[in-house]
């Protein structure tokens, strides 16, 4: 026997045992064929994520609006829970004191994860992470969408805060400066007010200017919410311009190559981040400055 006959014959053992070795372990054979499998259907899926009454079974009940922003606007201050505790509550809270369950069982203090953008990481607003989640309770995605366009658009173009609490009701009292944020976000939101009121971040009168958007934000989703019972909701308000612009005839319309259109994600006004200007640019020296009052 040649020597690489002798070889040839030690390959083949040894891919013997080795392929033995796999058999014990219960590991299917490397020549089996691949079966293609399907993922599992909804309906497949159903026993295990099925909801009590179905999906988007809780009914919405009307409420007095002044009620709803006065509620909203305690809730963001108790326990420091903040917005988007007091918006929740302010909605399905008060039709569980009148109602009853299924919203009187709801676990509100988890809202207060939105506090500052989500744990003061300053994404999204408390106040609209709030708002969203009382439209998502009783909406499906198919109609809730068109609401939170509206929601969010307006929380973009709005000055705020509008919502003035009654005397003995708050440590601030009085009228507030108001700004408009052109972003939903809350780090966007705040920064903008400080700089246009002078009043420190970390003030007393930022938060309650927050406490007051939080009855501001309230009253929006509860307007949509009736409109919808009544069957005369509509959105009214337009995407931002800059944002159609980008997306329609900019770089990231769907016709254009150099961008293609999913490689942009989100319906938000492209200014407050894309503007091009210095701050933008150098974002650790050239912050616009608060100061202090």
């Amino acid at each position: 026997m040649t020597q690489h006959s002798r070889r040839n014959i030690l390959a083949l053992m040894g891919g013997a045992v080795v392929g033995g070795a796999i058999s014990g372990l219960g590991l299917p054979a490397l020549a089996a064929s691949k079966e293609k499998q399907s993922a599992p259907t909804d309906a497949q899926l159903g026993e295990r994520f099925q909801q009590n009454g179905g999906d988007f079974s809780w009914k919405p009940h009307k409420l007095d609006p002044a009620e709803v922003a006065a509620v909203a606007h305690a809730g963001f201050w108790y326990k420091g829970y903040g917005c988007g505790y007091g918006v929740l509550y302010s909605i399905v809270g008060l039709m569980g004191e009148k109602y009853g369950a299924p919203y009187k069982d709801f676990p509100f203090s988890m809202m207060e994860f939105g506090k500052s953008g989500i744990s003061e990481w300053g994404g999204t607003c408390g106040a609209l992470l709030g708002a969203a989640a009382s439209l998502a309770l009783f909406f499906p995605r198919k109609e809730r969408d068109a609401m939170i366009d509206e929601l969010f658009r307006w929380y973009e173009i709005t000055a705020f805060p509008v919502y003035g609490p009654a005397p003995g009701t708050t440590k601030v009292e009085g009228p507030l400066p108001t700004s408009v944020s052109d972003s939903i976000l809350c780090h966007i939101s705040v920064s903008k007010w400080c700089a246009a009121s002078g009043f420190d971040a970390r003030s007393a009168e930022r938060s309650e200017r927050c406490g007051r958007i939080t009855a501001d934000v309230a009253v929006k989703p509860l307007e949509i919410i009736q409109k919808k019972m009544d069957g005369s909701f509509a959105p009214t308000l337009q995407k931002s311009e800059v944002y159609a612009g980008c997306t329609v005839e900019g770089c990231h319309g769907e016709n254009k190559k150099k961008w293609d259109h999913s490689g942009l994600k989100g319906r938000m006004d492209c200014t407050p981040c894309h503007t091009g200007s210095k701050a933008m640019q150098d974002k650790r020296e050239a912050h616009v400055p608060t100061g202090k009052k």
